[in-house]
């Protein structure tokens, strides 16, 4: 069944309507007719059964027949990845939507060879919201992260925001094996984190520099095996991990 992706205000009551480039791929590319059922996710946790009631030439009408909410995952993760070269970070931030992460944070590391302005961070984040909206038309998922436009390590970390449980891949001596921080979490508090992050570097890694300014803030140093992982292995490793800790 085909999926559709609408923005949660504009999904108040039957019927939803597709417009823009949603109505287009459905009328120009997949070419839905009247009394098709599709599937239209609001990225906020609700999925709509629907019957598609009439086509014009920019618009399509849909009729809902039902509607599923989806709760919040357990785990709230972020992603703070460095941004690699040419387009691996779409191929990251697709296969991180699929993994459940809540939001992802591109960084402009030291080692980053992407320059953006102010203006060009915009239009990047812009486009990179758009691969994650693609990805849970893909997947399903009911849960659309945000992606959030570029910024360095220090300007996140000025923002002093709180994590239960910050984790950074690291190819220091001083990192340990993820399973130590979770198991040391939940004996302490009984539970399992509600809020995690990890930090993922570029190609390269962190500067040393750095790695000790973002294990200042209270990150703690993963180690993700014995081999030198890509870039776009580390995140996906990395999020697997999550995945699984956090899930049932």
């Amino acid at each position: 069944m085909h999926r559709f992706y609408v923005p949660p205000e504009q999904c108040g009551g039957s019927p939803i309507h597709l417009t823009g480039a949603e109505a287009h791929h459905a009328l120009r590319v997949l070419r839905v007719r009247p009394g098709e059922q599709v599937t239209v996710l609001d990225g906020a946790g609700r999925q709509f059964l629907c019957r598609v009631q009439q086509s014009a030439r920019d618009r399509v009408t849909l009729a809902v027949l039902e509607t599923k909410t989806m709760p919040l995952p357990f785990g709230r993760i972020t992603l703070l990845q460095a941004i690699p070269k040419g387009k691996i970070i779409e191929a990251i931030i697709q296969k991180a939507t699929e993994l459940g992460v809540s939001r992802i944070v591109p960084l402009l590391s030291q080692r980053v060879v992407v320059h953006l302005d102010g203006k060009e961070a915009g239009r990047k984040a812009a486009k990179w919201q758009a691969v994650a909206i693609e990805a849970i038309k893909q997947s399903g998922a009911a849960w659309l992260p945000k992606v959030e436009t570029p910024v360095t390590p220090r300007q996140f970390l000025d923002r002093n925001e709180m994590f239960e449980l910050p984790l950074l891949a690291s190819l220091q001596k001083d990192s340990r094996h993820p399973r130590e921080f979770f198991n040391t979490f939940c004996e302490r508090e009984g539970r399992k984190p509600s809020f995690v992050c990890v930090w993922v570097g570029p190609e390269g890694d962190f500067t040393g520099e750095e790695s000790e300014m973002i294990k200042g803030s209270g990150a703690l140093p993963i180690t993700l095996g014995a081999l030198v992982l890509r870039v776009e292995t580390a995140a996906i490793y990395c999020l697997s991990m999550l995945n699984y800790e956090l899930s049932g």
